[in-house]
């Protein structure tokens, strides 16, 4: 029960520079200035919300490679032995 405070007061402090940055445009009173203020947040929030390669993906392109590399030796090997 001691605990909860702390954990509420901790969660508002993270939370708070995150609203404050999207309340931030909203009072600009020029439009050029609040729009572009609004492209600024949609880049930073695409910034965030893009998501690091996984290991699948990574697993993905090196499988990819290792196919490429493997046709250009399956057509080497064809080229050599056609008349045997």
């Amino acid at each position: 029960m001691k605990l909860f405070p702390y954990i509420t007061l901790g969660l508002m402090l993270v939370a708070a520079p995150a609203s404050e940055a999207v309340e931030q445009c909203r009072f600009i009173q020029a439009k050029p200035e609040r729009e572009a203020c609004y492209q600024r947040q949609e880049k930073e929030l695409a910034a965030r919300r893009k998501p690091e390669p996984t290991a699948d993906t990574r697993a993905m392109e090196s499988m990819r490679q290792m196919r490429q590399e493997d046709e250009i030796v399956y057509k080497s090997l064809r080229g050599i032995c056609r008349g045997c």
